[in-house]
């Protein structure tokens, strides 16, 4: 205890410090005369022979995004086209960018309410999520053709990941407070669980087993652990930065140690161990913590701050900020994802009507797009990786 409220007084400290030199126009803050922070100790990895049956084993059992290096292109990503795909909730559109020129290409029907477009486990189809109750859907995309096909009725899918040995879609029904499963090739009905404790049920990742899937509570300040092939709830922890606290995205960084879960009104990152078992810090990021990407050599995290617009970069072996962007004039980040080749941080303008795009050494940015009202959960592809395991970027 004593050791854990020393890591939070020195991670606050710091936190001033980056606040300290923040700055209206975009530019990198480097915190070169911040005293470097002794990392945390470190958590026992789960042992990779005790894995969730069927999970394709890990390619370096030291970093769990070793998949997902620039060029590894599985074969299912053989002749996709590059494009960016942007669901954009308040207009009940997608918004289809050409990364090359920056331009939208196409607009098509994204449902009532769309929220994120997510690449399937096996990569040979996206998924717009679109939720709006009592009804929602499922709307394919072929992403060799860039193109649409039938929705499919699935109830509040507001968001959608699958179990790292791909047998089931996990549909994150959020107003009701479910997860519910389903055979990810038929869309039949699996099962359900539900969550009453969890209101808000949003994000989640899976440990590096495979077994565990730490899930955020947005609207409960809390997170839960969920068992995987048992489809049930092992633990409730609450959170403590803040009495009103909003969970968003939850990360596993690459060496499988620890989880990320940013937090809206925390205004940074909980640090739970990689077992899902506890939490054991909280780095301040910015106003409005909410999405959680990886640099494509696994050494940096870039957190996007919606209500500041800014990106902190986090080094993800001390999990200390090294880097902070601020878009010039301003805006609001929110989920989105990295090229496939790492060069560019993909993000959407939540309440700006925008898609920023970031160079991921430089911090500049290189491109503000108009697209539709209410832009969210955007994705990239091609993406580097053997399959996906859901939301907007991960792949393993």
């Amino acid at each position: 205890m004593r050791v854990r409220k020393a890591l939070l007084v020195m991670i606050g400290i710091l936190g001033l410090v980056v606040a300290g030199c923040s700055a209206p126009e975009l530019d990198r803050k480097v915190l070169a005369d911040v005293p470097e922070p002794a990392a945390l100790p470190p958590v026992p990895v789960p042992v990779q022979t005790d894995v969730l049956p069927g999970m394709p084993p890990l390619l370096d059992p030291g970093d769990v995004y070793a998949a997902t290096r620039p060029g590894r292109l599985s074969e299912a990503m053989n002749g996709v086209r590059n494009l960016v795909y942007v669901p954009n909730s308040e207009d009940n559109t997608v918004s289809v960018i050409d990364p090359n020129t920056f331009k939208v290409v196409d607009t098509f029907p994204g449902g009532n309410e769309p929220q994120h477009v997510v690449p399937s486990y096996d990569l040979k189809t996206l998924y717009v999520t679109a939720d709006k109750v009592p009804a929602g859907t499922l709307t394919p995309i072929d992403p060799k053709t860039g193109k649409p096909g039938a929705p499919r009725q699935i109830q509040d899918p507001y968001n959608l990941y699958f179990t790292p040995d791909g047998k089931s879609a996990i549909v994150v029904a959020e107003f009701y407070k479910r997860l519910d499963f389903y055979d990810p090739h038929t869309w039949q009905a699996q099962g359900q669980l539900q969550v009453p404790d969890c209101a808000g049920v949003n994000h989640m990742d899976f440990t590096a087993n495979g077994k565990l899937a730490l899930v955020t509570c947005e609207f409960a300040n809390k997170m839960i652990v969920l068992d995987v092939a048992g489809r049930r709830q092992l633990h409730t922890f609450k959170l403590d930065r803040a009495p009103n606290g909003m969970p968003q995205d939850s990360r596993l960084t690459p060496d499988g140690r620890t989880f990320y879960v940013a937090d809206m009104m925390a205004g940074g990152v909980y640090l739970f161990d990689g077992a899902a078992s506890r939490q054991i810090g909280f780095v301040p990021t910015g106003k409005g913590a909410h999405g959680i990407y990886f640099s494509r050599d696994s050494r940096r995290a870039f957190i996007s701050n919606r209500g500041e617009g800014s990106v902190s970069v986090l080094d993800t072996t001390t999990h200390q900020p090294i880097a902070k962007w601020h878009i010039p004039g301003g805006g609001s980040p929110d989920m989105g994802g990295v090229s496939a080749d790492g060069k560019q941080l993909w993000l959407s303008g939540r309440y700006r009507s925008e898609v920023y795009v970031i160079d991921t050494e430089s911090g500049h940015l290189l491109a503000r797009i108009r697209v539709g009202a209410g832009p969210h959960g955007l994705t990239y592809m091609p993406q580097p990786g053997r399959y996906s395991l859901g939301h907007t970027s991960n792949l393993r």
